[in-house]
């Protein structure tokens, strides 16, 4: 296989782990200068040139993407993909990630626990979005901000708005967050690869600092998740739209509070803290996908008109939790149940006996019009009225 990590740091640890872990494996790797590329367009075929020549052939590409070059990076992988080249992260993938009030609104969609979280322009709406959150304290966090940087902690309701209304004033976007008090300065790092959690290890804060990020001086030790914090960790990376990724969490008293999915999570601290090798690992799924790549259906597939390929969620389709495949009759209504996604788990070709749990979701082929059936309309908001305080009579 010949794979390219794509990087403006080819020193740094992580990148000099890929390449090594590449090679070790027989792997012809090169690392490239993401700004080195130019994207051609005037081609028959989607091209790439690199220092100033075509670009030669690639099966995959390992982004190592940095903050600062994210539009062109993501550019850069685009044609990549376009070409036809695999890549683990999409630049959908990376750019979602990568912003960090995007990244919320998705996850957040998909029912993924997270810390109550706010975002405000107007200076007017600054105090009700810090009571929504649950009141001071909170942390308030600007967009662009990594490593920890940006990150405040505003004990009381005055400072909080002083903060943003001075972040407001220089053209920064914050957003606004509850402060985990239990989770004591510390938080889990996963690192997801593929469908499953190769490495994981705890931050912990040094001293009185509460961001827990080795850059701020904060320790690290190897830790066993629970499942349940497994199960979050995959799911966020897999919503995102990332295949390599690392999923930050804090230890909230009912369970994972998602914080923030890496699309290009540094490798030192976590392979000092738990020993393993999570670059072979990256380097073999990479492998794998080569040799035998996911497609996505729903954009290759070519069926007769009114066929198609769509999932269905049992939470939402009409008297589906509790019966089975068969009593569900979708066969009946010539649709073809190809998978059932339960958590993290996948069921292949699932039989008719299999009884459906709620949040199952179902990846079917069929007609597109007994599958729009089954999803109920969507129920309007209902909008939340405040009671006002009954005011005395008046003599």
């Amino acid at each position: 296989m010949k794979i390219a990590v794509l990087s403006r740091a080819p020193q740094a640890y992580s990148t000099q782990r890929l390449r090594a872990a590449a090679l070790q494996r027989g792997h012809t790797v090169k690392v490239l200068n993401t700004l080195r590329f130019a994207i051609d367009l005037t081609a028959d075929e989607p091209d790439l040139h690199y220092r100033g020549r075509q670009l030669s052939d690639y099966d995959a590409i390992l982004p190592r993407i940095g903050n600062s070059i994210t539009y062109f990076g993501t550019a850069v992988v685009r044609q990549f993909e376009q070409m036809d080249v695999y890549t683990p992260n999409t630049a959908n993938g990376i750019s979602s990630a990568r912003d960090k009030l995007r990244a919320n609104q998705i996850l957040s969609r998909h029912n993924i626990a997270m810390p109550p979280t706010a975002f405000v322009r107007n200076r007017a709406d600054v105090r009700p979005a810090i009571e929504r959150v649950g009141g001071a304290p909170v942390v308030i966090k600007l967009l662009e901000g990594t490593q920890g940087i940006g990150v405040i902690l505003a004990p009381q309701v005055k400072v909080a708005e002083a903060i943003i209304e001075t972040l407001h004033s220089t053209k920064q976007n914050v957003l606004i967050q509850k402060f985990i008090a239990e989770s004591r300065g510390r938080d889990i790092r996963a690192l997801v690869v593929g469908d499953r959690v190769v490495a994981a290890m705890r931050r912990s804060a040094a001293g009185d600092e509460f961001r827990s990020n080795v850059h701020r001086g904060g320790s690290v030790e190897a830790v066993e998740l629970d499942p349940i914090y497994e199960r979050a960790a995959v799911r966020s990376a897999q919503i995102m739209g990332l295949r390599v990724a690392g999923v930050d969490m804090l230890e909230g008293e009912d369970g994972p509070l998602v914080m923030e999915v890496n699309s290009s999570p540094g490798l030192q601290g976590i392979e000092t803290a738990t020993k393993l090798d999570v670059a072979g690992a990256i380097i073999d799924y990479i492998a794998g996908q080569v040799a035998f790549p996911e497609i996505d259906v729903r954009q290759r597939l070519t069926v007769s008109t009114g066929y198609g390929v769509a999932e269905l969620m049992v939470h939402g389709a009409v008297d589906l939790v509790g019966k089975t495949l068969g009593e569900a009759g979708l066969w009946e209504r010539d649709i073809t149940v190809l998978t059932l996604h339960r958590g993290v788990s996948v069921i292949p070709n699932p039989r008719k006996h299999v009884v459906l749990e709620a949040d199952d979701r179902l990846f079917c082929f069929g007609k597109l019009d007994e599958m729009r059936s089954m999803v109920p309309e969507r129920r309007r908001r209902r909008a939340k009225v405040r009671r006002l305080p009954r005011q005395p009579l008046s003599e």
